[in-house]
């Protein structure tokens, strides 16, 4: 199998879209294909972003842009963390035990590392250099509620890192000025892991980028995974104009 989706390959656009949790999706040579993990467990946040793979490639439509999407599970190895990063493997995730990962040793990460990670990361990077202008925006859901913590109020989260928050925040004013929209600034988490993907490809670069997060209870459905990319994907490039490219693709 390729641990990585490219959509829209042939095409020249300014805006990268990136989704680094798209599938829940285990390799057969990791443990059969078959992590141990309850069928309905695989089917909850902790093994993907739910949603995020149909809206990243409704969006990359409606830009004229391409879309890169991981094709392994976040559970077999994390895309979105650095090769140092304690939570790179998941042992245990919002109450769940990861049976297949307990006694996985470094022989074993590095395994998963040299035939999915690195690969999905080389991939991103090719395509990031394509252009020198290349804004990277990252998609990805998160749950209405953790386990035991109250209700999550926002529908998007725009998370963002102190060191170039500058399409972020002005993507932040776009959709604020949606008004029946929740919109969460770093909220349901902080936007800055050092060694994450957008800290590897876009802040170490120079380029400019953001990370939306949709509420996955609203992007389930191919219906509405392609309404919020009708509707995100203007606010997106004007954004990405705003912040001085030239050159933002036209849909």
């Amino acid at each position: 199998m390729t641990p990585f989706i490219i959509h829209g390959d042939a095409r020249d656009a300014q805006i990268l879209i990136t989704c680094d949790h798209a599938t829940n999706h285990v390799p057969p040579d990791v443990n059969g294909g078959d992590l141990g993990v309850a069928a309905a467990d695989m089917e909850r946040h902790i093994a993907y972003d739910v949603g995020a793979a149909g809206l990243s490639v409704a969006l990359a439509d409606r830009l004229g842009a391409t879309a890169i999407l991981s094709n392994f599970s976040r559970l077999v190895i994390d895309p979105n963390r650095g090769e140092d990063d304690p939570t790179l493997l998941m042992r245990l995730y919002d109450g769940t035990i990861i049976p297949a990962n307990r006694h996985a040793d470094a022989a074993e990460v590095e395994r998963r590392l040299n035939a999915l990670y690195r690969p999905y990361h080389a991939a991103l990077a090719r395509l990031a250099a394509r252009r020198d202008d290349t804004a990277i925006v990252s998609i990805h859901s998160f749950t209405p509620r953790l386990n035991g913590r109250p209700p999550r109020p926002w529908h998007v989260g725009v998370l963002h890192s102190h060191l170039d928050s500058r399409l972020s925040q002005t993507l932040i004013a776009r959709l604020r000025a949606e008004p029946d929209l929740c919109i969460g600034d770093n909220e349901p988490y902080d936007g800055h892991l050092p060694g994450d993907a957008i800290d590897r490809h876009a802040l170490r670069k120079g380029r400019h980028n953001t990370l939306i997060e949709l509420r996955n209870d609203l992007i389930r459905t191919d219906d509405q995974q392609a309404a919020w990319a009708y509707r995100l994907a203007p606010i997106i490039a004007a954004a990405v104009q705003d912040v001085g490219k030239d050159h933002a693709t036209a849909f």
